[in-house]
């Protein structure tokens, strides 16, 4: 519960950087189309004014008139205007800055093939293979000949094609003061979500808390009243014969253990519960915490025995409780021996990796009906109720294994084996300490 409450005291902190990621996210993607789109505005515009130039020149080569003159006689658009007159199979016939023989044939350069294919085109900061300057061009088909005209890549022409940013700035402060706003409202907001959400928190734990409480009186007064007739029984005095006093006192034995191991199991899912920021974590070594439940099934009565077969590859370093770990392998081992009616226990590491190992707990048994599966990890729920005690099953084996697992940030998974037995998949956060 420590760490549940430590998520809900950031919450409203979470919700503003999410908000404001959005938001900045947002404002950056508007800010680079509106910028690419007021670049493009701009070069369309200025492609616009040299095109008015080309057709009237165009004009003028068309009708056969003598376009030195034109070009000598009228306002060019710009300075430094470089102005070319060029035929449809890309012969240069007029340059007003480059001599032509040292000219090549121009067809191939994007503003001219542009403007062969479509009528016009335009290319923005093309360095010149001529005289190695960077141009703006602007190409204008006619009839017979391409008009390109030119206007050196400058500083000038540079700051005119460049974007307002006194626009983009306007934006920028806008939404650095929704920032502001956001942070503020959403605190208030994080606030009454916190507060609501541990109110529900505590709801339910106070609702887990009752239900465990009350399972835990129907689970204790079976074997209570066992024992309370078992003592009666030899305390009124009744002629008895040993062999009748020797099963009393086993009978009294047997629900006293199962009381006792009651009591261990609810300890162990309360501490980790209540807890968890108590239990210490420390270098686990999953292979030696198998190698142990190898050993403790070794010397178990050979008719409750299980042969329990491992595959695996590496060493398995984790983080966390060995008393836990231990009590997912050993909880499982004892779930297959009570209740799967199988010989073997196959224990597999499928990956291990820096951030987690997934291991893979299985047995050759019965497995249980698909209806059953969903509620295995539930607490004192059992497949067959009379079965269960019988075997002196607490009911909150599985359960424990699920809160381990947890505990140590994995999951797990139950499904029926196709060749019978149940087969559990679970994660555990591997550290890889070495």
């Amino acid at each position: 519960m420590a760490m549940v409450s430590e998520t809900n005291k950031s919450y409203h902190k979470r919700l503003f950087l999410q908000l404001i990621a959005f938001s900045w996210a947002m404002l950056l993607c508007f800010v680079g189309y509106q910028y690419i789109r007021e670049k493009e505005y701009k070069s369309e515009f200025l492609n616009a004014q040299l095109q008015q130039y080309n057709r009237h020149l165009l004009a003028t080569v068309e009708e056969g008139e003598p376009y030195e003159d034109y070009i000598a006689t009228h306002d060019k658009p710009f300075e430094e205007l470089r102005i070319s007159i060029i035929t449809l199979t890309g012969a240069v016939i007029y340059d007003n800055v480059i001599p032509l023989d040292s000219l090549d044939n121009h067809r191939d350069r994007p503003e001219v093939a542009n403007a062969l294919a479509k009528g016009t085109g335009y290319n923005i900061n093309r360095q010149s293979t001529s005289d190695g300057r960077e141009y703006f061009y602007s190409a204008t088909r006619g009839e017979r000949v391409v008009v390109r005209t030119a206007i050196p890549y400058s500083s000038t022409l540079q700051d005119l094609l460049e974007a307002d940013w006194s626009f983009l700035a306007v934006m920028i402060s806008i939404t650095f003061a929704m920032s502001v706003v956001a942070y503020f409202t959403t605190r208030k907001l994080g606030k009454d979500i916190e507060r609501v959400n541990h109110y529900e928190a505590e709801q339910e734990r106070n609702r887990l808390k009752r239900q465990l409480t009350n399972n835990i009186n129907h689970e204790l007064k079976t074997p209570v009243a066992s024992i309370q007739v078992c003592i009666e029984t030899l305390l009124s005095g009744i002629n008895l014969s040993e062999e009748k006093r020797q099963e009393l006192i086993e009978r009294c034995y047997t629900n006293n253990d199962r009381l006792r191991r009651l009591l261990n199991d609810v300890s162990l899912i309360t501490r980790i519960e209540d807890g968890s920021a108590l239990i210490n974590r420390e270098k686990v070594v999953i292979n030696e915490i198998i190698d142990e439940v190898a050993e403790e099934l070794a010397v178990m009565p050979e008719e409750e025995r299980l042969m329990l077969h491992t595959d695996f590859g590496e060493e398995v370093i984790v983080d966390g409780n060995p008393s836990l770990i231990g009590s997912i392998f050993r909880n499982l081992t004892e779930n297959a021996i009570a209740y799967s009616e199988g010989k073997n226990i196959y224990i597999s590491l499928l990956d291990n990796n820096e951030k987690r190992c997934r291991i893979r707990f299985e047995d050759d048994g019965k497995g249980v009906k698909q209806k059953h599966l969903s509620h295995l990890f539930e607490r004192f729920y059992r497949v067959d109720k009379g079965r269960s005690r019988q075997k002196g099953g607490t009911g909150l084996g599985l359960a424990i294994v699920k809160h381990a697992v947890q505990f140590h940030g994995g999951t797990i998974t139950v499904a029926n084996r196709p060749n019978g037995g149940l087969r559990f998949e679970f994660t555990l956060i591997n550290r890889n300490i070495k």
